[in-house]
């Protein structure tokens, strides 16, 4: 098998490809040939050790894959060699051939591609957990997403207008707010063009919105939470970024709003029942067409590191994923 490793905390370009021993599973443990791996933005903070997850050195990086069974190990019986599977892990997607608990491998449904497989577990998890579970959002209110030609951005204005919610779409280009059209949003701000504030104030007739989804973290933060409706509530997904915003408080008191934080990885850990209900809900809609991810790039195992520099220099939309083979 062949694997991209880090060795050593630091940059993209510091990763290296090597050729290892095929796995051999334990109790428990289900071996997969990947077909593809979704890229993630903690990708790119993990392996600088930028990020709360903290694998032993050395690892390879990537938290989600679709691939094959390869073998399996005892105790394992809801897979078998040669099933197709997603798979939610740690990390050690990005190489041909991955380990993973049997727990966080489930069959891929029927009609679903490889890549499209991929690219669904973490951010369409993250997303559903935070507009649903934690933001409240119902049929009728009106989201702002911020950050929303990313990965988790598009996910979110999908859920939004699966629930029934009007979805307002912020991004820094026109060429991403067309894709965010694409995906459902019914209107569209750019915020390095438009005041933030006045155009939230023009969409919601002074409203404000009920739920404001914020992966992005940064300069938009505090004029967003601004503009939020009463009793709104203000998700804290991530902070892609790179700058934690200072939240004056009072502004929560001004407005009865909420402060929500966001921690995906967490729930689907304590919660694994509510989190498999979530997915199959979403693959539900994935069926129905109400959801689809947008894969805007592939890249071979050897390029990696281009990938995870591409991520981090913030030119990717909706989601990229690796291709082993």
């Amino acid at each position: 098998m062949k694997a991209v490793l880090c060795k050593a905390w630091g940059p993209p370009d510091s990763l290296v490809l090597e050729t290892l021993p095929d796995f051999v599973p334990g109790d428990g443990e289900v071996i997969i040939d990947v077909k593809a791996a979704g890229v993630n933005f903690p990708d790119v903070l993990i392996i600088q050790n930028k990020y709360q997850a903290k694998p032993e050195l050395p690892f390879s990086p990537g938290s989600e894959l679709a691939g094959v069974v390869n073998a399996v190990g005892a105790g394992v019986t809801h897979v078998k060699p040669g099933d197709a599977v997603i798979a939610y892990l740690g990390n050690g997607a990005f190489a041909s051939q991955a380990r993973a608990k049997a727990a966080s491998v489930v069959p891929m449904p029927p009609g679903i591609d490889f890549e499209t497989a991929a690219a669904f577990t973490l951010t369409y998890g993250t997303s559903h957990h935070a507009v649903v579970d934690r933001g409240e959002l119902k049929a009728g209110e009106t989201m702002l997403v911020l950050g929303a030609a990313g990965g988790v951005g598009l996910a979110a204005i999908e859920i939004g207008k699966a629930i029934g919610a009007r979805v307002i779409a912020a991004a820094s280009t026109d060429e991403k707010l067309a894709v965010c059209k694409e995906h459902g949003a019914d209107a569209v701000i750019n915020y390095t063009t438009e005041d933030l504030r006045e155009r939230i104030k023009a969409l919601t007739d002074g409203k404000g919105p009920d739920v404001i989804y914020d992966p992005v973290g940064g300069v938009y933060a505090e004029p967003a939470f601004r503009s939020i409706a009463w009793r709104g509530r203000y998700l804290v997904v991530g902070f892609a970024n790179g700058d934690i915003p200072k939240m004056p408080l009072n502004l929560a008191l001004l407005k009865g709003a909420s402060l929500v934080g966001v921690f995906w990885g967490d729930f689907a850990r304590r919660e694994p029942k509510h989190n498999q209900a979530n997915m199959a809900q979403m693959l539900g809609w994935m069926k129905e067409g109400k959801i689809r991810p947008h894969i805007s790039a592939r890249y071979p195992l050897e390029q990696a590191p281009q990938a995870l520099k591409d991520m981090e220099a913030r030119k990717v939309t909706g989601k990229i994923v690796i291709i082993p083979s």
